[in-house]
């Protein structure tokens, strides 16, 4: 059963989220809920403090730092257990990597929004950057980065982020995910179809169109996305992180490489389609504003840039992903929490009919369905999909409140329940809480924010007019005791579904 109390919230390890930054490679990224938001993950010892000591924390072994005494499986469980013993500023090392955690809303926000230069860098890992490289968006620093963010951003907004256009194209696509669910004869992996239908959504974005849910190479690239995304997070490829000249023997870190390998080759093989049939006078997306800007840049003289096309591939898939897996993961833990809470899905759905009837559901819709708004963002709050975030690292040294700061209170009425009433007010209108930051903030906020909101609130709505969802018959208590599986974005373990057209 999903969190009722903390107690529960032992039994089901759904905890809120942690996050990693570095000191010369410090990590913050906020993401909603609870208390612990950050890890602070540092390549160094640089950060000081006002007495000068280091904050406190388990002994370390040498060489293998605090790796014996973490779960890896849940290393976010871990820490907010490490964090009830040694405060809300700890140290900790992933081999002989130095870690700080920050607990607390107003310390993560002090570290994100008020000193967002010093804690913004991107911090990577070993795997990472054999791959990466330092290109893109997500693991970018320094011009790179400012200039693919940039890019991005812009392209974005000239694309339809925030605008009717780009809503419709999210309508569009919450059809023939529904046409999908009709397919369905009782239960269902909600997985698949709802990956495909996000994906497709950042690839309109992308290429310009969308593809076929049955087209082989586009649920391979899909797919391999979100088995990547597992990846990550196990054992074996934190321990490759760790120590790559032991890790190097494990088979993850070397399935994760061969499906990086493959995702990058079929991206090869689009943008190669996309340069064949380009036209400067019709930009169908974001591949070719890159092309033609690349174009221009180099009819002009400018050879050293970084608009290239390894950036440009990199800049792609962090793209793909960032628009595949969070989204549809947010979705994903919004039905199973309706399945869960019939009464809370019947009270939305009965708010639905009454505002919008048998209308399409838009954005800006929002405002006069409070109650749907509000589970929405409770759901995000509660299941804090990315439970350790990405790391950061800071790019100077800093005094950042001393080594010891005293525990905030919770922010939440009740934390650890899934409380739609955390966003509503005693008149039962819709209010933000500025806790509420799963988008992360200062200068890494998600750039994709505006297309993500608006995509979770399309999708819940319109299959909540549509369906009832339900667990499959025969589920017993003990089975929707729901916990996280493990993974960078954290998923429900057990994904089947029903969804009964109403």
């Amino acid at each position: 059963m999903l969190v009722r109390s903390p107690q529960k919230l032992a039994q089901s390890n759904l905890s809120p989220p942690v996050k990693f930054i570095s000191q010369n490679s410090s990590s913050l990224t906020l993401l909603n809920t609870v208390q612990l938001l950050l890890l602070i993950h540092f390549l160094s010892s640089n950060i000081t403090q006002k007495d000068g000591k280091e904050p406190p924390g388990p002994t370390p072994l040498p060489v293998f730092g605090n790796f014996l005494q973490l779960d890896l499986k849940k290393i976010h469980v871990t820490l907010l257990e490490l964090s009830k013993q040694f405060g809300s500023i700890f140290t900790i090392y992933l081999g002989t990597k130095k870690v700080v955690v920050l607990v607390g809303y107003n310390t993560v926000k002090e570290a994100l929004v008020d000193y967002a230069e010093v804690f913004g860098e991107r911090d990577s890992k070993p795997i990472i950057d054999e791959l990466f490289r330092g290109q893109g968006i997500v693991w970018a620093n320094g011009d790179t980065w400012k200039e693919m963010r940039r890019f991005s951003m812009t392209n974005l907004k000239d694309f339809g982020m925030g605008k009717k256009e780009f809503e419709d194209k999210i309508i569009e696509e919450c059809h023939y995910l529904m046409e999908a669910f009709k397919q369905f004869k009782g239960e269902f992996d909600i997985n698949q179809s709802l990956s495909n239908a996000t994906a497709n959504v950042i690839c309109s974005f992308i290429y310009g169109n969308r593809f076929d849910y049955n087209d082989p190479e586009f649920t391979s690239l899909v797919n391999r996305t979100c088995r990547n995304n597992k990846l990550l997070s196990t054992p074996s490829v934190q321990l490759y992180n760790m120590f790559p000249w032991i890790g190097k023997w494990f088979s993850y870190p070397n399935e994760f490489k061969k499906a990086f390998a493959a995702n990058r080759e079929q991206q090869m093989k689009l943008v190669s389609h996309l340069k064949e049939t380009l036209n400067p006078k019709m930009c169908r997306g974001f591949v070719d504003a890159f092309l033609i800007h690349q174009d221009n840049l180099e009819k002009s003289g400018i050879t050293t840039s970084h608009f290239h096309n390894e950036n440009l591939l990199i800049t792609i898939m962090n793209l793909f992903v960032g628009g595949t897996e969070t989204s549809s993961r947010t979705i994903t833990w919004g039905l199973f929490l309706m399945a869960k809470y019939p009464k809370i899905q019947e009270k939305v759905r009965e708010e639905l009919s009454r505002v919008m009837g048998d209308h399409q559901v838009q954005f800006k819709d929002r405002t006069e369905l409070p109650f749907t708004n509000a589970v929405i963002h409770e759901a995000q709050r509660l299941t804090a999909i990315a439970a350790l975030g990405l790391p950061h690292r800071t790019s100077q040294d800093i005094t950042f409140r001393g080594h010891f700061i005293k525990k905030d209170e919770s922010e939440w009425e009740k934390p650890y329940t899934f409380y739609p009433e955390h966003f509503l007010d005693k008149d039962g209108k819709f209010i933000q809480r500025d806790a509420f930051m799963v988008f992360s903030a200062g200068r890494r906020v998600c750039p994709g924010a505006s297309l993500a909101r608006t995509e979770v609130f399309i999708f819940f709505t319109t299959l909540l007019q549509r369906f009832r969802i339900t667990f499959p018959p025969g589920v017993s208590e003990d089975e929707l005791l729901l916990s996280p599986s493990d993974s960078l974005i954290l998923n429900p373990s057990n994904v089947k579904l029903c969804a009964v057209p109403l």
